[in-house]
């Protein structure tokens, strides 16, 4: 396949990609806060560990596009069998597929596997060059016999950009913390209504009554045995909510901890010089991702201060802009977060299915926005009511 002076090509195993080819191109898109879960370290690991392969309904599927042995363009694509892992739910486009004898899988999927994190899809080193990904994509769509296309919880500007070229923008809502030049957790505090306040202080106040208390690790100096203890939290959460294993192996979290180190921060809450619940945050210069988090002991609000509150104070002390706290959580509104339109791309071949769906998101959109103005009415923030 080509487009203009581009070489198009297929990726089905990374390691056909250099870690200095792709992150070269990582890099060109950001100014100075590399999104972690796009660089090489961390697709890479996901393929290595088998989290996120053709065994687990992830066939690595990347579109690239090249000019010699530069890579100019590329979009993180998937070939699935499944909707699992992605957080834009469209089972009930899959289900109407079958009800008319549809195949809906295999489809194309351009996502972080397994986390609802929020960031630029089409990475390119111009806009001639990102101009034509979108192009070869959708021509990639049409000649892969696929029934569809999805690019989850991408920029509003390329969400934009793929809608002038057919595809439908599906919105969604994320709640995320913005550090407002804190001095400390205190004067984070003191901007809170005094309700929320007194709430998080009432909360906080029972952790530390139970004699928990936290400890940060960053980079080298998580051990393998530390790992081995979150893997233990992580499948428990999963087992305790009866979804299984959890997507993410012990292998994946060792690859990651050696290879994208300086990324990573692992919060373990001890008890009585025994380790009890860990979280594990990803992190750039500007930005914390909050998401994995587990227990092996019961304790009320330590699912607070151990994946919300220590994050926090993390992102105080280190004057980190945003944090990120994942997926749902209007609970989280009461802690300080505020919520965030999410965009998605999407594309589907057959045309009744693409109109039905169409009509569906016109709908969707509108009680979304409903959504967004009530929650907003709920701002916990003193100077909103000011």
């Amino acid at each position: 396949m080509q487009v203009t002076d581009y070489r198009t090509a297929i990726i089905s195993d990374l390691s056909e990609i250099s870690a200095n080819q792709w992150d070269k191109l990582h890099q060109a898109n950001f100014n100075d806060d590399i999104n972690p879960f796009l660089s090489y370290a961390y697709l890479h690991a996901l393929e290595k560990s088998g989290s996120a392969c053709a065994n687990t309904g992830w066939r690595t599927n990347f579109l690239t596009l090249w000019q010699g042995s530069e890579l100019h363009a590329a979009i993180p694509l998937y070939l699935k069998s499944h909707s699992y892992g992605e957080y834009v739910f469209d089972w009930a486009w899959a289900n109407a597929y079958q009800q008319h004898n549809l195949p809906y899988y295999p489809k194309l999927v351009s996502a972080i596997p397994f986390t609802p994190v929020t960031g630029i899809r089409l990475l390119a080193l111009s806009d001639t060059a990102r101009a034509a990904l979108v192009k070869t994509l959708c021509r990639y769509q049409k000649d892969s016999n696929t029934s569809s296309c999805h690019v989850l919880f991408t920029t509003k500007e390329q969400a934009m950009q793929l809608q002038d070229t057919g595809f439908m923008v599906r919105y969604g809502v994320q709640f995320h913390w913005e550090n407002e030049a804190y001095r400390d957790f205190s004067d984070f505090l003191s901007r809170l209504e005094q309700k929320k306040r007194k709430n998080i202080l009432a909360e906080r106040r029972k952790v530390r009554e139970a004699g928990i208390h936290f400890i940060h690790k960053t980079g080298h100096a998580i051990s393998e045995q530390d790992w081995l203890f979150f893997v233990q939290c992580y499948q428990n959460t999963y087992q305790q909510h009866g979804a299984g294993s959890g997507y993410l192996n012990l292998d994946f979290f060792l690859t990651i901890g050696t290879s994208m180190p300086d990324n990573l921060l692992l919060i373990i809450a001890e008890r009585n010089g025994k380790p009890i619940a860990a979280s594990l945050l990803f992190h750039s210069k500007n930005t914390v991702y909050g998401r994995y988090w587990g227990c092996l002991e019961y304790h009320p609000c330590l699912h607070f201060e151990t994946a919300y509150y220590q994050p926090l104070e993390f992102c105080i002390n280190n004057k980190i802009a945003c944090f990120e706290g994942g997926a749902q959580g209007e609970h989280k509104m009461a802690r300080g977060f505020l919520p965030q339109t999410t965009y998605s791309a999407h594309s589907l071949a057959h045309p009744a299915f693409a109109n039905a769906v169409e009509l569906f998101l016109a709908r969707e959109q509108d009680g979304i926005q409903n959504y967004m103005d009530e929650l907003h009415e709920h701002n916990p923030f003193l100077s909103h009511r000011a």
